[in-house]
C-alpha cells in the first residue's frame, strides 16, 4: 500500500459510499466489496453535539486503514473538530472536511493545511452561499448537504440545487480546483439532478450498502451520473 492516496484532477466524476450505512460488524469486508466500483471512501464522524448522533472516530478510520487504499474523505460534523484534526491525519485521513457553521473557519482551514490534509468545507441545507464563498480560493472540496446532518436514510432536498448551481458557478468563472460534493439521499433517481447543477462527488450510503448486491448499486450509481453529464 502506498503511503499517500491522491484525490485526483478536482472536478472529476465519483463516487463516495458512506460507511455509516454498512454493517459495522463486517466494515472491512463491506469497504472491499465495493472497492471496484468506487472512487474514495466517505467516512462520516458524529460526536452528539453538533448533530444528534454519535459514530466513529480516528480508531476505526485507523483499522480501516488497513484495508483499504482509497482515498479517506472525512466528514467532520463535530462541534471541535480542531481538536482531533491530527488524530484522524495520523490515523489515515487524507481529506477532512469542517463545517462552517462552527466558525473559526479560516483557522481550522489554516490548521488542516498545515496537517497535509485534503481540505473541505461543509454546510448545511439551511446555510448561505455566501458563508462559504470567501473561502473557496483556500479549500479543496465543498461539501453542501442535500439532507440535514446526523442520520443516513434522509430524503434528498432539491431545493440545495440552486446553491450548487452558483458554487459550480462561481468555482468555474474563478478557475479554482475545487471538488463540489452533495450528501444526503443520492440514488440513481436525484444523482442526475445533482450531475446537472454541478456537483462532482456524490456520497452514498443507503442507495450502496442497504441493497443486496452493494457492488452492482455504486455501479448503477455511476451510470446514471455519466448518463446525465454526457
Amino acid at each position: 500500500m502506498v503511503k499517500e492516496r491522491e484525490p485526483g484532477e478536482a472536478g472529476r466524476l465519483r463516487i463516495a459510499p458512506s460507511i455509516l450505512s454498512a454493517d459495522f460488524g463486517a466494515l472491512a469486508d463491506a469497504v472491499r466489496g465495493v472497492d471496484v466500483e468506487t472512487d474514495w471512501l466517505h467516512v462520516d464522524v458524529m460526536d452528539g453535539h453538533f448533530v444528534p448522533n454519535v459514530s466513529i472516530g480516528p480508531p476505526v478510520v485507523k483499522s480501516l486503514r488497513k484495508y483499504s487504499n482509497k482515498f479517506f474523505d472525512c466528514h467532520l460534523m463535530m462541534s471541535e473538530p480542531g481538536r482531533y484534526l491530527e488524530a484522524f491525519r495520523g490515523a489515515g485521513a487524507d481529506g477532512c472536511t469542517v463545517h462552517v457553521e462552527v466558525g473559526n473557519t479560516a483557522a481550522l482551514i489554516a490548521q488542516a493545511r498545515s496537517l497535509g490534509l485534503r481540505v473541505g468545507l461543509a454546510a448545511n441545507p439551511d446555510t448561505h452561499f455566501s458563508a462559504v464563498s470567501p473561502y473557496l480560493s483556500s479549500i479543496d472540496l465543498l461539501l453542501l448537504m442535500t439532507v440535514f446532518p446526523g442520520f443516513g436514510g434522509q430524503s434528498f432536498i432539491a431545493d440545495v440545487m440552486p446553491k450548487v448551481q452558483e458554487a459550480r458557478r462561481v468555482i468555474d468563472e474563478e478557475g479554482l480546483n475545487v471538488d463540489i460534493e452533495v450528501d444526503g439521499g443520492i440514488d440513481t433517481t436525484t444523482i442526475p439532478v445533482a450531475v446537472k447543477a454541478g456537483a462532482n462527488v456524490f456520497v452514498a450510503g443507503n442507495a450502496i450498502f442497504a441493497k443486496p448486491n452493494p457492488e452492482v448499486a455504486a455501479r448503477q450509481l455511476r451510470e446514471s451520473a455519466l448518463a446525465r453529464a454526457s
